[in-house]
């Protein structure tokens, strides 16, 4: 038998430069040096390429396979053993997923059913991180292409917060927010083009508008926005990373009530994360609507009654209160400047929110509920009260004012040149004659006053100093100073004008508007402070009632009836003869308290009035402060009698 070979050029050493085999014998020309040993003709007549290996070599070969094998082993079984029920979760998660159905928030609606609200169609865009294509430049030219047609997200900050992202971890598997309110043309245009996106998904949520016939709703509202990692932490089980919940105003404090419950549906997966169908589902349940005691007429009208008188003095900032004083419910509430929670809901830019939160007026403060003011003399009927109640006064008691009193080298003035001349409490009240205040709070002479210890406990007893528990988040304490806070703090000791300044409503005595229009409140119903509140009755999606809000007392029995009656005699005098003479004109009887509030020795000191109307059968109480408006019978009392001049007629009409 003979075999050829080919003849092979090359310098490879195996390389047979020419021969032939016949009946077992090689034939021809080859290379000495190593054939001798690699040819070896077999007894079948067939010829092997080989190398003779050490038994030591391959006995290290056999070490080898061994070990690897052990470690092939030993990895199947952690991967099998111990992270199995890890691996087939994510398994399933590839293939099964939970998606959340946003409920519909609640609506908010004033007293006389007028929304304040919609809901309106937003278009949410979001990746599931775990679908994202694995190749970094795809995954970033797909980020890229994004943000080009959106124009609603940085794409350098979400390519960096994706590569941050540990497959290990939950989030990997969760929706990761990349923006929302797109247009409707460039939503359609990535909804057409999803396929060729994997792991990106767009959603037709929704989003708050907020009706503003005017801005100081959004104080009272306040508005929704996309939930951060720290509010996610708080509650994982009840938000996702995608969802929205209220950040400030009745969205926030009602968040629980209007949120609505989360509908859950179970979706079947591709390799790119798209949904191919639904396996099962649980229908969203819209969240409650709020029913406010906010009259939105009332809201409105006052607003633009204190933007004009604003402008027409020159200034901007200001805020006002207005309360049913049989019940608490607050029928008006106005914090100036305003801005729109508009800007919020749809994802405020940053120089947009840096133009509200660096402005010097604060717009985005709510002045009513969480501004601390030095009183003025809208305190004198407090320390009034309780001198009558601690029988230091009697409605006959009086004191001659000169101009104020005179203590060692310090001179404590009234507010008149030449004083007032005979006082007693209801003048002392009308008139806000210093000098009587002086005598009741810290005492002169021959006569014993109140003392610091009485008074501040019965401003405890009004609630200064503490929170009422409105229904709107951030509300303001106040400060009520003391003795031992002063010589803690101050270390300096109590001096009697120290009390002589608190006792007029000055010094380190801190208030809130709403706080004011609480203790007004007190002397207009007759003695019964209620909490504050903006929100009278839930109700479900179809409009059935589920709760209303009922009337709660935080306060009661502080004065007397008969010494409740000659403070509010005192207050009616204050519209008939004192300090508030202009309200006289009103179609109903009131009756009231202003106020000049010293807070800066550079600067106009802060107006105030406040006070109630129908007198003999209130249904109205009015707070209203304006920074820096000289005293409260030129800024404050104005604004109070036009918006009761147009309740009173043209609105009850």
């Amino acid at each position: 038998m003979i075999r050829r070979h080919k003849k092979i050029i090359g310098s490879d050493p195996f390389t047979i430069q020419e021969g032939s085999f016949k009946d077992g014998n090689f034939q021809g020309k080859f290379r000495r040096d190593w054939v001798e040993g690699a040819y070896t003709p077999t007894e079948r007549g067939e010829e092997t390429v080989g190398n003779k290996l050490g038994a030591s070599f391959m006995a290290w070969v056999k070490f080898g396979a061994v070990f690897l094998l052990i470690v092939l082993l030993g990895r199947l079984g952690w991967l099998q053993v111990v992270k199995g029920e890890y691996y087939r979760d994510m398994a399933n998660g590839n293939r099964l997923r939970l998606e959340r159905e946003q409920a519909n928030r609640g609506i908010i609606y004033d007293r006389n059913g007028v929304p304040l609200v919609h809901n309106v169609a937003n278009f949410l865009l979001y990746c599931i991180p775990a679908d994202l294509p694995k190749d970094e430049v795809q995954r970033n030219s797909l980020i890229d292409a994004l943000a080009n047609l959106t124009g609603r997200f940085d794409a350098e900050e979400v390519k960096a917060a994706v590569r941050k992202l540990d497959a290990s971890q939950l989030e990997f598997y969760q929706p990761f927010f990349i923006a929302d309110n797109i247009e409707y043309e460039k939503a359609l245009k990535i909804k057409l083009e999803a396929p060729s996106m994997p792991g990106f998904v767009l959603s037709n949520a929704s989003r708050r508008s907020y009706v503003l016939p005017s801005l100081s709703f959004s104080h009272l509202l306040g508005y929704t926005g996309k939930i951060n990692p720290d509010e996610l932490a708080a509650d994982r089980s009840e938000y996702s990373p995608i969802d929205y919940l209220g950040k400030a105003g009745l969205e926030k404090s009602w968040e629980n009530e209007v949120r609505g419950v989360a509908g859950i549906k179970q979706v079947e997966v591709d390799a790119l994360g798209k949904e191919k169908k639904v396996v099962s589902e649980t229908i969203a349940v819209p969240g409650n609507n709020l029913i406010l005691a906010i009259d939105a007429a009332a809201q409105q009208k006052l607003e633009a009654i204190m933007a004009n008188h604003l402008q027409k003095m020159g200034l901007k900032r200001a805020a006002a209160v207005v309360m049913d004083p049989n019940n608490g419910e607050v029928i008006s509430l106005i914090s100036l400047p305003a801005y729109d929670n508009n800007l919020f809901a749809k994802g405020i830019s940053k120089s947009d929110y840096s133009k509200l939160a660096d402005s010097a007026d604060l717009p985005l403060f709510s002045r009513a509920v969480a501004g601390e003011y030095p009183s003025g003399s809208t305190i004198k009927p407090i320390v009034a009260g309780a001198a009558l109640q601690e029988n230091i006064i009697s409605q006959f008691t009086t004191f001659l004012s000169t101009g104020g009193l005179r203590v060692g080298q310090w001179s404590f003035p009234d507010w008149k040149g030449g004083g007032h001349g005979v006082t007693d409490v209801r003048k002392a009240i009308a008139e806000s004659v210093n000098t009587f205040f002086y005598y009741i709070g810290g005492g002169y002479e021959n006569f014993t006053g109140l003392g610091v210890d009485k008074i501040v406990s019965y401003f405890k007893k009004f609630l200064l100093g503490t929170r009422l528990g409105i229904d709107l988040p951030n509300e303001g304490v106040g400060f009520v100073p003391s003795k031992e806070w002063k010589e803690a703090v101050k270390k300096e000791r109590w001096y009697v004008g120290d009390t002589y300044h608190i006792a007029i409503g000055q010094g380190d005595l801190i208030v809130t508007p709403l706080q004011v229009a609480a203790y007004t409140m007190f002397f207009a119903n007759g003695g019964t402070m209620y909490r504050p509140h903006l929100v009278k009755e839930l109700t479900d999606p179809n409009g059935n009632s589920v709760r209303k809000v009922e009337p709660v007392v935080i306060s009661k029995d502080i004065l007397s009836p008969d010494n409740i009656k000659i403070i509010r005699e005192g207050m009616r005098q204050t519209v008939t003869s004192g300090s508030a003479r202009s309200m006289s004109s009103l179609p109903v009887e009131a009756a009231g308290k202003t106020g000049t509030a010293q807070w800066s020795s550079k600067k106009d000191p802060h107006g105030w009035f406040t006070g109630f109307a129908p007198y003999d059968n209130p249904e109205i109480v009015i707070t209203v402060l304006v920074e820096e408006g000289k005293g409260g019978d030129i800024s404050g009392t104005p604004i109070a009698r036009e918006f009761l001049q147009w309740y009173f007629g043209e609105y009850k009409k």
